[in-house]
């Protein structure tokens, strides 16, 4: 698939099923990631694969997370914490890791951190498999943090759930440019 047909042709894809992406379409996307603009090279992003049983640890984690505020939590929503991260036969977290520089403000780094999520994501699209970038309240408890080992500073730039898409992939909506588009002419 060439660069521009993945672009126009990526969506998120939630129903995600075996086989997960193997090593060597992991490492391409991973070294797609790390090709992501970054002013003055601060890579401030780093990145956790969770597959197998810690899958379900992570689970764990949104639980213990969601008990921490809310200590009366049915048993339904339990459940639905643990079975979250089984949604998907892998997922990566993509750590947000900003570092201290005088030229380079943070925004920046976020938006660094975000363009190699999409890197990622372009790499798994055109090497076959689909991927869901997911945040919520999780991306952000300082419990779910503690349990993946974050730094301080550190924050969840987003889960990407990958594997394969377990039905037919719904072709992306065409939006309309002049909506988005405008020519500015310096008056």
């Amino acid at each position: 698939m060439d660069a521009l047909d993945a672009l126009l042709t990526r969506s998120s894809i939630g129903g995600l099923t075996d086989p997960a992406p193997d090593e060597a379409t992991l490492t391409d996307a991973f070294r797609a990631a790390l090709r992501a603009p970054d002013h003055r090279m601060l890579r401030p992003w780093r990145y956790l694969v969770v597959r197998g049983a810690a899958r379900t640890a992570l689970g764990q984690a949104f639980l213990q997370a969601a008990l921490k505020d809310t200590p009366d939590l049915g048993e339904t929503e339990r459940n639905r914490l643990l079975a979250m991260p089984l949604r998907a036969p892998l997922i990566v977290v993509a750590v947000l890791s900003p570092r201290v520089d005088d030229k380079v403000p943070e925004y920046e780094q976020v938006l660094s951190a975000g363009a190699a999520v999409q890197n990622f994501l372009l790499a798994i699209h055109a090497a076959g498999f689909a991927a869901m970038w997911r945040t919520g309240w999780m991306a952000v408890h300082p419990t779910v943090h503690a349990a993946l080992g974050l730094q301080a500073g550190e924050t969840i730039a987003g889960f990407v759930y990958c594997g394969t898409a377990s039905s037919a992939s719904r072709t992306p909506a065409s939006l309309p440019l002049a909506e988005f588009v405008r020519e500015w002419t310096g008056a």
